[in-house]
């Protein structure tokens, strides 16, 4: 009997484990633009929304960068927009997307509350369970039917009987043509009546953009090992620069730059603009541990050795990524 209540406690407790690994991602646009919604990679919604709900993604400690969002605008105008997000255990996230003053997409923000308490979804709202296989593709089919009838009337020769009809049948997908003609010929005089059908069929869908043989290469001419999907833009990078440079103590410097960088990538050279803001040998050598994970192209970070000045910080550092690969 204790056995088995040990059995059905540790069954329990893996399921609560298991459980509570994942999390929900809801994405909506302010303006009520439709989008197609891509994490990491692989499209989640075949049909474009206004507002995306995604279950059951893995938390972000086994996504350490977190997710990458590409939002695809049905409109073709707005283009597309990379963001990213991260997905804690238990936890529903809501993110909205929205114009700043400068008239650009941003994300912001709307909750973190815990899938206990998070609202129920509305009937009228799709779920999407999260896939690392993007959705089949719809497909598009027409089809046309024409049909031509020709009566002709008048004064035949003696004795004849007059009959003249036509029908023409075709279709975009079989590509065939079918025409049958049936009648008599004889002389005759009068007036001709002609009657044409259409009728058009068409079903219609979002096709899933193809899959890149390879993902996209961030720094021209790099071949190397890749840390992490998707480095920050220029803009984002100046943005966290600012809020590093911001902070008058050195302590404070360091929490700021781990907070961003655990959402985010970067590249060597940026890694070494970030380890320049500190003051101290040791808060850049933390620094560099830290973002050694968060780098996208890790083959060039011995470039970052650079922003030292003692050479033991550098075997330090090398030690470090030696027990870490």
């Amino acid at each position: 009997m204790k056995t088995k209540l040990l059995l059905l406690a540790f069954i329990a407790f893996a399921f609560t484990r298991t459980s509570a690994q994942t999390g929900n991602l809801i994405v909506f646009t302010e303006n009520g633009e439709k989008f197609s919604l891509v994490l990491n990679g692989v499209l989640q919604n075949a049909t474009p929304e206004t507002n995306v709900k995604v279950t059951e993604l893995p938390a972000s400690p086994d996504f350490p960068t977190g997710y990458k969002m590409k939002i695809i605008f049905a409109d073709a105008a707005l283009g597309t927009k990379d963001f990213n997000t991260a997905i804690e255990n238990g936890v529903e996230r809501t993110v909205v997307i929205k114009k700043n003053n400068k008239g650009e997409y941003v994300q912001r923000g709307v909750s973190d509350v815990p899938l206990a308490q998070a609202p129920a979804t509305p009937a009228t709202q799709i779920v999407h369970v999260y896939s690392t296989t993007p959705p089949p593709p719809a497909t598009t089919t027409t089809s046309t039917t024409v049909s031509q009838t020709t009566t002709t009337t008048g004064t035949p020769a003696a004795g004849e009987n007059v009959n003249i009809s036509m029908g023409v049948n075709t279709s975009e997908n079989g590509a065939g043509v079918n025409i049958n003609v049936s009648g008599t010929d004889s002389e005759m005089s009068g007036a001709s009546q002609t009657t044409t059908t259409h009728t058009t069929t068409t079903t219609s869908g979002y096709s899933t953009p193809p899959s890149p043989a390879a993902p996209p290469s961030y720094l021209p001419g790099y071949n190397g090992p890749i840390g992490c999907p998707v480095p920050m833009s220029p803009n984002d990078f100046n943005d966290f620069k600012s809020s590093v440079s911001s902070k008058s103590f050195e302590d404070s410097k360091l929490t700021i730059a781990k907070q961003v960088l655990n959402n985010n990538c970067l590249l060597s050279s940026q890694v070494k603009e970030v380890m320049l803001l500190f003051t101290f040998e040791q808060t850049r050598l933390d620094f560099a541990k830290f973002a050694y994970k968060h780098t996208y192209d890790i083959g060039n970070f011995y470039k970052v050795n650079d922003a030292f000045t003692y050479e033991s910080s550098i075997d330090d550092l090398n030690n470090y990524i030696g027990n870490n690969r």
